[in-house]
């Protein structure tokens, strides 16, 4: 099993809203960078673990864990000429843009960006790394222990 942190903005998809969802399941959709696709393309597989990660707000931090319920597949948004992660050059019989589905686990504490950042254990953890904008990045096992154990 992996692990990764997938960024959601609370105001468009959050751990609460997940958990309301008649199937307590989302499409993560609206993935326009090249190594975050390629992420879910080709290392996510069913059951991998997600820290579902609030960003863009008061108080960016883990919010909840997830799981990965789908192989990747086209996200319909690129298609949508009124979504605002529609891609003209992209078609349907070659894709740019995918996404997995992920399945609400537990709502968790808010462990912080600033406390993450607290922690020397986790000073090498690619969310961390200045500069570091990805929206899912993958999590080593012993970061994802040392995560769940402070999460709990």
């Amino acid at each position: 099993m992996n692990y990764w942190f997938m960024k959601s903005e609370p105001d468009d998809v959050s751990i609460d809203d997940l958990a309301k969802r008649q199937d307590q399941t989302v499409g993560w959709y609206g993935v326009r960078n090249y190594q975050a696709r390629n992420f879910m393309r080709d290392e996510m597989q069913l059951g991998d673990r997600v820290f579902f990660y609030h960003s863009s707000c008061k108080e960016p931090g883990i919010a909840g864990l997830a799981e990965v319920c789908s192989h990747a597949y086209p996200d319909p948004t690129q298609f949508d000429a009124n979504s605002e992660y529609f891609d003209s050059k992209s078609t349907q019989e070659a894709p740019r843009w995918l996404q997995v589905d992920v399945r609400f686990v537990q709502k968790t504490r808010l462990l912080s960006l600033s406390e993450l950042r607290g922690y020397p254990e986790l000073a090498e953890m690619l969310l961390l790394k200045k500069g570091s904008r990805l929206s899912i990045t993958p999590v080593s096992a012993i970061d994802a222990a040392f995560i769940l154990a402070k999460l709990c």
